[in-house]
């Protein structure tokens, strides 16, 4: 059994995010709210955001809080014109190996497990033509 880390984010045979999108303009976003940041609108649908997008921007992150493993790519994606928040993985962070509109894809990961064998999962993206996800050195945990 698993769970998602962020309510966001929908396990199953196609992982993927769903946002939450303004029936009156449009506008997308994932976390609840009672009416629209852009336009006022107080009705929202579930919409499923696109699976892969390209780096629109991106940092490479060498401090972090105490326990959190650096180093890691902290980037956004544009997934056919939402904007996620997410790290780069399965990637060397580094600008030799990520740059702006290069192609990634969503993947999860698991980042724990509770006593009973549920794992928690996370999501990031990956390069669509870059190192195997199965390469140790590279994955999403940050080991």
């Amino acid at each position: 059994m698993a769970v998602p880390l962020v309510d966001y984010l929908v396990l199953g045979d196609d992982p993927h995010l769903a946002a939450h999108e303004c029936t009156g303009c449009g506008a997308r976003f994932f976390d609840r709210r009672n009416a629209c940041a852009s336009c006022g609108a107080n009705s929202f649908e579930s919409v499923q955001i696109a699976s892969t997008g390209t780096v629109r921007t991106f940092t490479v992150v060498a401090f972090a809080a105490p326990g959190v493993p650096v180093l890691f790519v902290a980037a956004v994606v544009d997934c056919d014109g939402t904007s996620v928040r997410a790290n780069i993985v399965n990637c060397p962070p580094d600008p030799e190996h990520v740059h702006t509109g290069m192609k990634v894809r969503l993947t999860t990961f698991s980042i724990g497990q509770d006593g009973e064998g549920t794992d928690a999962m996370s999501f990031g993206y990956e390069p669509i033509d870059g190192p195997s996800p199965n390469d140790e050195s590279t994955n999403g945990s940050g080991s």
